[in-house]
Formats: structure tokens, sequence, C-alpha cells
């Protein structure tokens, strides 16, 4: 039985590309970039890199990426993407809990969600920042965003969908949060590359900053920052608050 980000993503590509949360990879790059000085010479992997947007606009820029998904399709469509700009970006299809790589990169990105709170156990979910943290070099970097725990605790997330939801794109509908676990349970209802219109029953992990503290902390890494993500608008700047739906995370060995 698929799990429900596998069945998620097939064939829904070219759909996933017009969603409203993936249109800041501009902004994004410019802040990844200021991250590492705009240094040419790193590698960089991009876990769960989707349909590629945030590797194919770094290797646009001169950077050499490496970019990992889950998805057959995602990654076809990325291959495609790069292709038609001519650009040699080494996408691979890998699970991120299994990555093949040991000390092989100078950053590794992990942006919307690219896997890391997902999965269905918190076990798994570690075994992702595991694998991300193994890719990284001695001194390596690695900036992610992820669903930030304190939003629920004072906003619907229901509401946030319903307020976010554009039309023709995809919609959630029956959220229920479980304080227990910081699950939100939903039920995505979207249309793909086909035009065949889909329902799936979905839960995301979110995490507050303290257990994302301590998770990283346990991989080894000494400094870690935390801040709001804005979408498209990273920034240093951006103290995270209960208003911010995720947290962006820069964390260093």
């Amino acid at each position: 039985m698929k799990q429900w980000y596998e069945a998620l993503f097939e064939n829904y590509a070219k759909k996933y590309d017009k969603e409203c949360f993936v249109q800041g990879t501009l902004g994004e790059c410019d802040f990844i970039e200021q991250e590492i000085n705009r240094d040419k010479s790193l590698k960089i992997i991009d876990v769960g890199c989707g349909t590629g947007r945030h590797a194919i606009e770094l290797a646009k820029r001169g950077y050499k990426v490496t970019g990992v998904d889950l998805s057959g399709d995602q990654i076809k469509r990325a291959r495609e993407k790069a292709k038609e700009q001519g650009l040699q970006i080494d996408f691979r299809i890998h699970d991120a809990r299994n990555l093949p790589f040991e000390g092989e990169f100078d950053l590794a990105i992990m942006l919307c969600e690219g896997g890391f709170s997902l999965m269905e156990t918190d076990e798994m979910n570690f075994e992702i920042l595991k694998n991300a943290t193994k890719a990284l070099k001695d001194k390596g970097k690695f900036i992610f965003t992820t669903l930030n725990g304190l939003f629920p605790l004072f906003h619907s997330v229901k509401e946030f969908y319903e307020s976010a939801q554009k039309e023709g794109q995809s919609q959630c509908k029956d959220c229920s949060f479980d304080l227990m676990t910081f699950r939100d349970h939903n039920t995505v209802v979207f249309e793909d590359d086909a035009g065949t219109k889909k329902e799936l029953t979905c839960n995301e992990r979110y995490y507050v900053p303290s257990e994302i503290t301590w998770l990283l902390k346990t991989l080894g890494y000494k400094k870690i920052d935390i801040f709001g993500s804005k979408l498209g608008a990273y920034s240093r700047n951006d103290k995270l608050t209960t208003e911010d739906f995720e947290m962006l995370v820069v964390a260093e060995k």
C-alpha cells in the first residue's frame, strides 16, 4: 500500500509547479547564496527536490547541485526542465531515509517540506535529518523549512488552508490537529496532470523549535538558528513567532 506522499506525486508535476506555495524560488535562492557567501566551488544537495525548482535556479547561478526525490514523476519533470534550459544537474530517485552519500556535500537544502515532516512516524522523519547530515562534509551547513508547531496552538490550520486556497489548485479539508502527537490529519483534493480528480488522506508532523534544536544537537550540529519562514523572502531578521506557518532552520556542523 502506497503512502499518501508517494501517491500524491504520481502524474502531478506540471500542476504542482503552478501551486501557490512553490512560487518563492528566486528569493529563497537569494537567501541560500547569502548563507554560503556565493561560493561557487561548494557542492549542494537538494533533498526532496520535487520538480527541481531550487536546484535549477542554483545551477543557473553557477552552483553544482545534486537533486534527490522519492517520486519518479517529479524527477522526470525536473530532468525535462533542466534539459530545456541546457543545465547539467544530477537528478536522482532516492528515498531521503536512505541516501547513498557520505561526507560529499558542503550544503544540504530541504525546502517546502521536502520529505521531512511528511513521514508517518517520528523515527522516519529523524532518519531523513540523519541521512541529510551524513551526506554533509565535516563543516557542512543544512538549511531546511518545516511546519511550525507553535502555529496550530494559536490558530486553526483548517482556516489557514482555506485562506490560502486558490481556484484550480489543491485543497485541504477535514483538518484535525492532534495535540498529543502534533500531527495534522487532513484530506487533500487535487487534480493531476491528466485532469483526474484525486482525494488523499494525509498526515503531517508539526515541530516546535526546541524539538528541532534537540534533534539537530543529537546529530552533532554546533550552531542552530531558527527563523520565521516567509515564502520567497527568507531572512535572518524574521524572528519565529506563533504567526509563522513554517520555520526556517539553518544549522552548521
